[in-house]
């Protein structure tokens, strides 16, 4: 039986470090690649820190990683859409009358 290979990691992220990488993930102009994330950070980062902060954030749904290597914020926490949701009317499902 074959198990799966368990990666040492080093240095575990901190809280200011993981919300830091999505700021710069969300604040983008364009999608970035990987290195030119890292290198774009404000505070250094060790690599393999940065990811385990990239796998955490994919495993969590709110980045994409495409075929090209770019990163994609997707997590919907946009402020005009959560007021959008809010503010809507909530769709009631009527019953369709049964034919004669």
């Amino acid at each position: 039986m074959k198990q799966a290979q368990v990666q040492d990691v080093l240095h575990y992220p901190r809280l200011d470090t993981v919300l830091m990488v999505e700021e710069a993930i969300k604040n983008a102009k364009d999608y970035p690649a990987r290195m030119e994330l890292w290198q774009s950070l404000p505070k250094k980062v060790q690599y393999q820190t940065f990811q385990v902060i990239l796998d955490y954030l994919q495993k969590s749904n709110k980045i994409l990683t495409t075929k090209d290597g770019k990163i994609m914020w997707i997590f919907s926490d946009n402020p005009k859409l959560k007021k959008l949701i809010e503010e809507s009317v909530p769709y009631a499902r009527t019953k369709t009358p049964a034919r004669v």
